[in-house]
């Protein structure tokens, strides 16, 4: 599949020509991190760190919270690749530090390592420096450290005069389980799907600054279908993975999607794009569109707005909502037109009831000696809970989001109670 790269310097989304012209000056990177992040994971690389200039840190700090980022540049210690990842990065990209006794004390599983070459000499240091290793022999050092190698062809990189193919599947061969991404010099399309069929994903920026590839081209080539329309089966799921209802798309639908930002898909019946809501109202934000492991169908994740997706109303084509969907929906609905003299205006007109609500619960909880006690006082626990969460604007996805990102952390606080909970007073 494709990574669509931001590089960024001094601020700006930038690409350079051989690691060292600049070319293109993109501007900001967040809107960039926002459309990119539509086909999935981003790999965002601080040059200025990487090349010893400056560092760019906070900025993408914000851009790997809000979405699914692999990051990389001046990750040169275990204390700098862990605070990465308990800033929400899906994996961090060692170059120059890429060693096993440092690659050792991190997790493999979201740990890259980059082996940017120059004629197939390693190079390090922002590329500074030429090393007399070679690809492969870095590879059998540090495969069983890494999830995975990100191979720069620097002779190549920005200038789009394609990749060097049978190098590519040889290296393929050689990472052994650890999932190669091959960059520099993808120029179209059919490169993409050609490195996808070698078994390797692409890393692309130039093409995608430039316009040689539209996102849409980039994500789609390795797609393949096994139906006479050449459609591709979609489903479509919610932030929660709560399906939603079957679609089908085309290069066309998924184009218009990325473009907007919302749900398009391929009407059967029409033989047309079917924009989603645009008559019910009931529209689609699109979050991401995933690939499934054999390249013929699409997961959409949107957030559904209106009275829901199916046409006759419901949750989903399957029926209503049930569980903490269920019930946040209603609480959601109750927040925004309680009426006068109900529970929920209670609640939500007087905090010290809904607090003292949540004490006597938790402690009612606590206290739960069976399966069909601790049941009960759970649920009332998450009622309550919500209600005082929705009041304030965070939505479920929103908690799960949070708890996603600290299941990501690296580093653990001990998690004592706080004195006022364990009657020490000292």
């Amino acid at each position: 599949m494709m990574i669509p790269s931001i590089d960024i310097q001094n601020g700006q989304a930038v690409q350079l020509i051989g690691g060292e012209k600049k070319a293109i000056d993109a501007g900001d990177p967040r809107p960039i991190a926002e459309r990119f992040a539509r086909v999935g994971e981003i790999a965002l690389i601080d040059l200025d760190a990487a090349m010893g200039t400056g560092s760019n840190k906070d900025l993408l700090k914000e851009i790997c919270a809000q979405y699914p980022c692999r990051v990389g540049g001046g990750i040169r210690d275990v204390d700098t690749a862990i605070d990465w990842l308990d800033a929400g990065a899906r994996k961090v990209i060692l170059g120059t530090a890429a060693k096993p006794e440092i690659l050792s004390e991190l997790p493999r599983d979201r740990v890259i390592a980059a082996l940017d070459a120059r004629h197939d000499k390693i190079v390090v240091e922002g590329w500074k420096t030429e090393t007399t290793d070679t690809i492969e022999g870095r590879m059998r050092e540090l495969r069983e450290y890494v999830s995975g190698f990100l191979v720069t062809f620097v002779e190549c990189e920005g200038r789009m005069g394609g990749l060097p193919f049978d190098r590519v599947e040889q290296l393929v061969e050689c990472a052994g389980d650890a999932k190669l991404t091959a960059a520099g010099g993808v120029r179209n399309a059919d490169d993409i799907a050609r490195i996808d069929q070698l078994g390797a994903d692409a890393q692309v920026g130039m093409a995608l600054y430039s316009g040689a590839i539209d996102l849409a081209d980039g994500f789609c080539a390795p797609l393949i279908s096994d139906r006479a329309d050449g459609l591709w089966p979609t489903v479509v799921c919610d932030e929660r993975d709560a399906t939603l209802g079957l679609v089908y798309s085309n290069l066309e639908s998924i184009r218009e999607s990325i473009t907007t930002g919302t749900g398009v898909y391929y009407s059967r019946s029409r033989q047309s794009l079917w924009r989603k809501g645009e008559s019910s109202g009931n529209t689609q934000q699109l979050i991401r569109i995933d690939t499934d492991c054999d390249r013929d169908a699409l997961r959409f994740t949107v957030r559904q707005s209106g009275t829901g997706y199916c046409h006759l109303g419901t949750f989903s084509c399957f029926g209503e909502a049930s569980g903490l969907d269920r019930l946040a929906d209603t609480i959601t609905q109750r927040v925004a037109s309680a009426p006068d003299g109900s529970y929920t205006r209670r609640l939500l007109d007087d905090p010290a009831l809904l607090g003292a609500k949540l004490r006597e619960e938790a402690d009612e909880l606590i206290g739960a000696e069976t399966k069909a006690d601790a049941t009960h006082e759970a649920a009332d626990v998450l009622f309550f809970t919500l209600t005082r969460a929705i009041q304030l604007g965070a939505t479920l996805p929103d908690i799960e989001r949070e708890l996603d990102r600290r299941a990501r952390k690296i580093s653990r606080r001990p998690g004592n109670a706080k004195p006022a909970y364990t009657g020490d007073r000292s």
